[in-house]
């Protein structure tokens, strides 16, 4: 069955939405309403607009890498670990997006060019050793010509230097790429330690001029951004 095509719109979910509470049960309540705020915003805006969405690791993802690094396994092979902890993320969302989302997580682009015909949120992991889900999320974004591109993420936007280790960082409303390229050169690509966007990223958003937005990860925010309100976060001038 042919679908009207919606306008597509490529999320990064923070991996921090992932992390489970193993307290008690108080704190898995509080787990679980959070997490279905993030479905059921996401659900809300399918009448409009298709959704793909890719979920990071998380602390459970970092937790398991740095154990296994600890163990002697390459960097490969962790870059593997964390892909594979990614899509049992993807799982849980598509849990609870139910009959919204796509049944299937993807394991490659060709995979996620497939699954969009479906005209259901698409939902996916890591996808490729070596590949940040930063720059997963710009390769799917290129490959379903997207019209945008959102990094939600648990800090507000683009600073010149990283908010949680200077008290004085400055936030970016907009910020030019060559600019945040030169940002970018201090980040780490150690498995595990990637963060908001990376080089593969920016190259892949640059050459296919991929509209793309920074933001601080609630539903509130991630919605306010779509529908084209004020949103707190950095957007990428290209």
């Amino acid at each position: 069955m042919k679908y009207l095509q919606k306008k597509r719109i490529v999320i990064k979910l923070s991996g921090s939405i992932f992390s489970l509470a193993e307290k008690d049960d108080q704190h898995n309540n509080n787990y679980y309403n959070s997490f279905k705020q993030y479905s059921d915003i996401l659900i809300s805006l399918t009448p409009n607009v298709q959704l793909i969405v890719i979920t990071g690791g998380g602390s459970i993802a970092r937790l398991y890498i740095n154990f296994a690094r600890k163990l002697g396994l390459d960097e490969a092979s962790l870059d593997l670990l964390g892909i594979a902890i990614s899509r049992v993320n993807a799982k849980l969302l598509i849990a609870s997006l139910g009959h919204y989302a796509y049944p299937e997580v993807p394991i490659s682009l060709d995979d996620v060019d497939r699954f969009v015909e479906s005209n259901k949120i698409i939902v996916s992991g890591g996808l490729h050793p070596g590949q940040s889900t930063n720059a997963t999320s710009a390769l799917i974004a290129e490959k379903t010509r997207a019209s945008e591109f959102i990094n939600a993420t648990d800090v507000n936007g683009i600073y010149d230097s990283d908010p949680r280790t200077n008290k004085n960082a400055q936030l970016f409303d907009k910020i030019e790429l060559g600019k945040l390229l030169h940002i970018l050169l201090k980040e780490s690509s150690m498995a595990g330690e990637y963060d908001l966007l990376d080089i593969v990223a920016l190259k892949v958003i640059e050459r296919s001029k991929i509209r793309t937005k920074v933001i601080l990860s609630n539903p509130i925010n991630i919605s306010n951004t779509i529908e084209g309100r004020k949103f707190i976060g950095t957007e990428l001038v290209l």
